[in-house]
Formats: structure tokens, sequence, C-alpha cells
């Protein structure tokens, strides 16, 4: 659901052994969302345990959290990034209690998790019974340790409603740009990603390792295909299309886009369609059916299947959490 007025407040748990770059890229994303009039729509807090103070991190310098365990109260989300001293050592109800006591009144907000900061959750009790994943490294011990716990080893990140978890670093930043799509749509989201330099939109479920033991050369990479399916979503794309564009036999496109990308060229399609779609729903007042022609779907039937399945509503729904309940509401028979 959208969040509807005032600033969003994401507090950041930090501990002894936080890695640097996941704390900055939660300060970097969500501090980069901008408004409509360029304001902030989210205030991001960093806060330790033990108080304000400083924390040691797994490089050679500390950094400061000039904020307390009070912080996480006034959290409308929370995000523990890992501690490479102590995540692999946590065991069910093994939460030191302090950790415990700070994260017992953000039990109730959003809780989100990078690399091997699902241990905390899992540690805490907040994954029983749900999917989650991990750094790939640490997916056999996690699941060795939380039995309570579905773990999937294979994607960058789960949204399981009000608690998601990430695989590693990288995965951190699709996370949260999911959450920032999520709460105020596709649109700030990739203005998020175009400031920052990175992928706007890698779903969940991509894989989170893709082993390429030989180095793909520009030459034969499937970039090019990419980009120009990506200015032509409008038409007709088919496999062969883009292996020829590529200069490839279909099974060789296959088999590098497979390796660059952890998806199937039409699983990538078909994203990359109901992105643009996205796009169109918020930005446009466009009919279902008009948005389907422009997004290369073909007819509003089509639209609203795919969209049901990547976004979880349907396009009218979207469109009036994202611009409104007083958006137009353009009649269409997927609506």
């Amino acid at each position: 659901m959208a969040v509807n007025s005032g600033t969003h407040n994401v507090a950041v748990l930090v501990r002894d052994g936080v890695l640097p770059m996941e704390l900055g890229l939660v300060h970097q994303l969500f501090g980069g969302a901008r408004g409509p009039s360029g304001e902030r729509l989210y205030e991001v807090r960093t806060c330790a345990v033990t108080g304000p103070g400083m924390i040691r991190t797994d490089a050679d310098f500390p950094i400061g959290a000039p904020h307390g365990p009070e912080a996480l109260a006034d959290a409308d989300t929370v995000i523990v990034p890992a501690s490479h001293e102590e995540d692999e050592s946590l065991t069910p109800g093994g939460l030191p209690a302090s950790l415990a006591r700070a994260l017992d009144p953000a039990a109730h907000v959003r809780l989100a998790s990078i690399c091997t900061g699902a241990f905390v959750l899992a540690a805490a009790g907040l994954l029983d019974g749900r999917r989650a994943t991990t750094h790939w490294l640490s997916t056999d011990r996690f699941a060795r340790t939380f039995p309570s716990v579905t773990v999937d080893p294979d994607v960058l990140y789960v949204d399981e409603g009000r608690i998601l978890t990430s695989a590693g670093e990288a995965a951190g930043v699709d996370l949260c740009l999911h959450l920032i799509r999520r709460d105020h749509g596709a649109a700030v989201a990739a203005d998020v990603a175009r400031r920052t330099v990175v992928p706007p939109h890698r779903e969940g479920g991509q894989a989170q390792y893709i082993q390429r033991p030989v180095p793909v050369r520009e030459s034969t990479s499937t970039g090019a295909a990419r980009a120009w399916a990506e200015d032509h979503l409008h038409e007709p794309v088919t496999l062969g299309e883009l292996a020829d564009r590529a200069a490839m036999s279909v099974r060789t496109f296959n088999r590098r886009f497979r390796e660059e990308t952890g998806l199937t060229p039409m699983q990538w399609l078909t994203q990359r369609r109901v992105d643009r779609a996205r796009e169109l729903l918020e930005s446009t007042d466009h009919t279902v059916d008009r948005i389907a022609t422009e997004a290369g779907f073909g007819t509003g039937a089509s639209l609203r299947q795919h969209f049901v399945t990547g976004v979880g509503v349907s396009p009218g729904t979207y469109r009036r959490t994202f611009r409104g309940m007083d958006a137009p509401h353009t009649r269409s028979p997927v609506e």
C-alpha cells in the first residue's frame, strides 16, 4: 500500500561488525526519494542497541550512531543490516537481551533485513512459518539453525508483506527500491535508481548468484539486444529477433541471456513491459487498453493477467493507489 502523507521514518539498526556499504545504501536510496514538489519522502535514522555512540564496522573505521533504541519505537520501517561478528552465531530465541528488548517495540512495524541480518529476525521468532532468504553462502547454516523458516536460497529478496528479507549487499539495493516502489510507485523508484545509477527493477525471484566462470566479452553480450527491446516494447518482439540482434543462435542467446540476467528472455521482456505499464498508469490518463498496446501486451486482458501476476493487484487498483482516489476512472472490461 502506498504511503499517503507525511514523512516515512526508516530506522537502521546497526551493530558491531556492520557492513558500511549496507548502511550507506539504505541512506542513499531512501534519502534520495522525492515527492512531486521535491520533498523528502523518508527520514532515515541510524540507531544502535547500546544507545548513541560509536559502532565497529567490518572495515578499519568505526561509524557514529546518533540514535539509540528509542528510534525503533517511532519507526515505520526498521531495517537490519548484517553484522559479521554475530549473525551466524544466533539461534532460535538466542538474541542478546538488549537486542531483543530493542526489537520488541518494532515487532509490529515493517521489518526488513539485508544479507545475514535475516539471522536476527529469525532468532527473534519473526520469520517462523514464513519464507525468507539471506546471502547464498549462509543459506545452508540458516536453514539448519531455523527449521521453522522456509529458506529460499536462490532469490534476491522475499516479500512477505510486513517482513522482508534480502540476500547480499547488492540485493539490499533491490530490496530498498522494491520498498520505495511499494510505497510510492514505479516512477519515484525509477528516479531514485537513475540518481544512484543502478538498475531500476530486478524482481525478487531473480537468481542471486549467477555463476559465470569466463567473463562475457562486450561483443558477445546480450546488452545491445536488451537495449533495443527496451525501445521497442510496444512492438511484437520474438526470441529469434533478439538473437539476431545479438548475432547469436537462439540457443546461445538463451544461455548468455540467463548468465547475464538470471532470467529467460521472455521473462525479462514481460517484466519490462509490466514496468512500462506501471509508469503509464501513474503518469497518464490512458485507458487500460491503450496502455496494454503501448506496453506491448496487445490486449487489456493480457495486461491484466500479467500485471496481477507480477504486481499483485489489477491495473485499475494500482492506478487508484498511486494517483489517489480522485484519479480519473478509465472504463475498461479488465477493471
